[in-house]
């Protein structure tokens, strides 16, 4: 068996003067969960939509599963599946009749009462898609995509907008996904879900990839396992000042600074010495491990959904 899934080699888009992608490479295996993160206008719409074969690169190559898109679309699209951040359906389908008309659409389809069992959705089978909750139609979303019993994956912010349960439930049909064998490449806004779900992540800027690796390695790439975040009662005083008189650097972030420890037993004591000395007084102050988030801005410089 062709041992990768995805293959892309020096891909380039433009839209006008806008350069969205700029010479991306990519390597996803077969059986791996995949995760490209990247704050908006990063280009990994763009990216994803190319790799779809939904939008042609300007230059640049992408084979799927050993199969060139330029030469051997047709055999790929029967072994892909899509889901898209909305899935647009007619209000009277219902849900056996969504799942239907997809397979309709391929020479090899699974049988309805199967992909209804596997999105736990069997109560549902003669409900109007319409009627169905957040979580159910994402469930019926991701099952349109694997309708075709698909090898490789590619799944869009699949759990926007959902409440925690159900997007647990996405989870677990991710992981079940990964069971048994399929290629998944997903992109999302949550961290918690790229570290919980991807082997590799791929974080990406200004049509480009940054970093690629395990969650472990993004994190301990960072070289600080901790961060002291302090948070204040009123408004933040300077940060500048602050730094130069700790000696560390501070992040400003949403509603806290973030500050990196290398050692927390040799850092913490100067540096509640120093949040004694501001004239704001301190709300809380914990010491946390490093994480993806971190990661994140420190490599794009800007949070996930800027």
């Amino acid at each position: 068996m062709y041992q990768w899934a995805i293959e892309a080699r020096g891909l380039h888009k433009r839209f006008g003067k806008v350069e969205a992608v700029r010479g991306l490479d990519l390597d996803v295996a077969r059986g791996e969960v995949f995760g490209l993160l990247g704050p908006n206008g990063a280009g990994k719409t763009t990216t994803l939509e190319m790799l779809e074969g939904l939008v042609t690169p300007d230059s640049g190559r992408i084979r799927l599963l050993g199969l060139d898109w330029a030469r051997e679309g047709r055999a790929i699209r029967g072994r892909i599946g899509v889901q898209f951040q909305s899935t647009e359906l007619d209000d009277k389908v219902k849900v056996r009749e969504a799942i239907q008309m997809y397979g309709s659409f391929y020479p090899r389809a699974r049988a309805p009462a199967e992909l209804l069992r596997l999105l736990q959705l069997e109560d549902k089978a003669e409900v109007y898609q319409s009627r169905l909750s957040g979580g159910q139609r994402q469930r019926l979303a991701l099952g349109l995509a694997l309708v075709n019993d698909p090898e490789l994956v590619f799944l869009d912010e699949p759990t926007t907008g959902l409440d925690p349960q159900a997007r647990q439930g996405l989870w677990d049909l991710v992981r079940g996904l990964k069971r048994e064998g399929r290629t998944v490449l997903i992109t999302t806004h949550y961290m918690d879900e790229a570290e919980a779900l991807c082997d590799r992540i791929g974080i990406m800027d200004h049509g480009r990839i940054l970093q690629l690796g395990t969650p472990a390695e993004l994190i301990a790439s960072l070289e600080q396992p901790s961060f002291a975040q302090i948070e204040f009662r009123g408004p933040a005083p300077d940060a500048g000042a602050f730094a130069a008189r700790l000696g560390l650097p501070v992040e400003t972030r949403a509603q806290h600074w973030a500050v990196p420890l290398g050692d927390p037993r040799r850092d913490l004591p100067h540096l509640l010495a120093c949040v004694d000395a501001l004239d704001v007084p301190m709300q809380q102050l914990h010491v946390r491990r490093a994480s993806l988030e971190d990661v994140f801005l420190q490599r794009t410089g800007r949070s996930l959904r800027d």
